[in-house]
């Protein structure tokens, strides 16, 4: 045999690519809200070494972004019990800029 004793006896580091893919595709699956900064580090924890631009560049290749969470703001109340004033320019139609103006008086019935 014309081969070296090393390239019988050498056993690569690491995962395969598609092994990879596959790993980054069940993160994202169970966490959707990770992005490729988060994927390296679950892939770290999971004893995955590879590269956080590599796995930017499989997570575009799969198409998989990292969903954003937002916060979901109310920012109206319409259960209270002050008194609700009736629209009076919902049938008027405008015609110019500074047409209607808008003024919010206070007062006190005595």
């Amino acid at each position: 045999m014309d081969i070296k004793r090393s390239t019988f006896y050498y056993k690569p580091k690491g995962k395969k690519e598609t092994d990879i893919k596959k790993e980054i595709e069940d993160i994202s699956r169970e966490h959707p809200y990770y992005g490729y900064r988060r994927i390296t580090a679950q892939l770290r924890r999971d004893m995955v070494i590879v590269n956080h631009k590599k796995v930017l560049k499989m997570m575009k290749e799969l198409g998989i972004q990292g969903r954003i969470k937002r916060k979901y703001i109310t920012t109206t109340n319409s259960k209270h019990n002050n008194r609700i004033y009736s629209n009076l320019i919902k049938d008027k139609e405008l015609t110019g800029i500074n047409h209607i103006w808008c003024g919010y008086h206070l007062y006190q019935d005595t």
